[in-house]
């Protein structure tokens, strides 16, 4: 079953881990980069776009390389995002299912240091962590990366954009003979000047099919709205996605917050993360998505770094990113492990001129999505506001009196009737309001 595996090289403890976890084929990037981790020394810098399976590209021969006899803390590997270090961590813990003496922790910022500190005083092989953490860890003498064999540096275009300084810090104080693998979706130029400069001069350089791979399996569409009409339009698309798990992204916090409040009050199974919640509320808000508590996810880029999650049909771009990394790394959050999926861009009429780029920048394709049409919106909210009806708690409060009282004015109508005359009511003060120009409630 794990032929291939042990093609590349990794060992029968690490086929049988790959067998319980239904993995046989390994996929273009790891082919690649297995062998090159095993069998050379040189640095190694990898374009994979999300969603390769790059996390078992160098996963699977680090915790072949580790001398498990040897107690000093021999790999790091960093990540931008906790999330993404915790997704990173899990994985690499379930590929060494069969190799028990190996002890890999995760040591991430956000959270309580001092458990993390005294974690680090059992004997350590492999560290999965956030740059700033690292960085305090080490100041504090928790942990001790000086005899370092291996650093791994995973999404690092994001890292070094947005946390040079402690990335800075760490590389200074690790051994200059180790052994540097990073991993990129893209490769600015601040890349290159990180591989540059801190890299050896005889670096192997591999590339999966950047042509197809990372968008393969992803339907790029974009639809046109008026700024009054853009949370209407997001709503109808939801709604045609009902019980189908997505992500919508937004530029900042505050975006975040309002969406999210909006889909809460329309009863859409959601929830939001960003930078400024607190890390335990993210942690439940991520564990509710992962599990498929909630549906939508809200989110920021940075805060959705890390979400490895299979089944997620659809991407929505609320806004459009500001980078063309940005938009790999949002899109590449759908379609994963061979899956189909959808990333929609709402765009407003005078940000299409921006698709043409997108498309020559990522060798990508975007096709129109039609907006649905007045009439569909008008009864996309009559829907939503009787799914609003239908999921109202009864309020205990009211006495039975008053309750008897308001049940005499409708007794002599049949459910039908009193469904049409509540529906007749809404419809007319939905006419009232939408005849009033208010550009405030969007």
């Amino acid at each position: 079953m794990s032929k291939q595996f042990s093609d590349l090289g990794i060992n029968e403890k690490l086929q049988k881990s790959l067998a319980d976890l239904k993995i046989s084929v390994p996929t273009d990037i790891q082919k690649k980069c297995i062998p090159v981790v095993l069998n050379k020394k040189e640095d190694l810098v990898v374009l994979a776009k999300t969603g390769t399976g790059k996390t078992a590209a160098f996963g699977l021969p680090l915790i072949q390389l580790i001398d498990t006899k040897n107690t000093a803390v021999q790999a790091v590997i960093l990540a931008p995002t906790r999330e993404l270090a915790q997704q990173i961590h899990t994985n690499l813990e379930s590929f060494a299912s069969h190799t028990p003496t190996i002890s890999i922790a995760a040591v991430c910022g956000g959270i309580p240091i001092k458990p993390q500190i005294e974690r680090l005083k059992i004997a350590t092989h492999v560290v999965v962590a956030t740059p700033g953490r690292l960085v305090d860890l080490v100041k504090r003498e928790a942990i001790n990366i000086k005899n370092l064999k291996y650093l791994v540096l995973d999404e690092a275009d994001e890292m070094v954009s947005a946390l040079k300084e402690d990335l800075d810090t760490i590389i200074e104080g690790i051994p200059k003979s180790r052994r540097t693998l990073l991993f990129t979706a893209t490769m600015p130029g601040t890349i290159k000047q990180l591989v540059q400069n801190y890299m050896s001069k005889h670096v192997i350089h591999v590339e999966a099919d950047m042509s197809t791979l990372g968008h393969q399996g992803i339907d790029h569409k974009y639809v046109v709205v008026e700024p009054i009409e853009k949370l209407d339009v997001l709503l109808h698309f939801l709604n045609t996605k009902e019980g189908q798990r997505g992500i919508i992204f937004c530029k900042t916090k505050a975006a975040v917050n309002k969406l999210a409040k909006n889909l809460a009050i329309n009863k859409f199974s959601s929830g939001a993360i960003h930078g400024s919640l607190s890390q335990g509320i993210r942690d439940r808000i991520m564990g509710q998505f992962r599990e498929g508590h909630i549906d939508i996810l809200v989110a920021t880029d940075l805060a959705a770094r890390g979400i490895d999650v299979k089944e997620i049909e659809y991407v929505v771009n609320y806004h459009l990113p500001d980078t063309y990394d940005a938009y790999v790394h949002r899109s590449g959050r759908t379609a994963r492990a061979g899956a189909n999926g959808l990333s929609l861009t709402i765009l407003q009429k005078e940000e299409v001129a921006e698709i043409a780029d997108f498309e020559k920048e990522l060798g990508i394709v975007f096709n129109k999505y039609k907006k649905a049409d007045a009439q569909s919106i008008e009864e996309n909210n009559t829907l939503l506001w009787a799914k609003k009806i239908f999921k109202t708690k009864p309020n205990r409060e009211v006495s039975e009196e008053f309750k008897t009282k308001v049940k005499t004015i409708f007794h002599h109508l049949t459910k039908e009737e009193l469904v049409e005359k509540i529906l007749a009511n809404y419809l007319s003060q939905a006419a009232t309001i939408n005849s009033k120009p208010d550009d405030s409630k969007r």
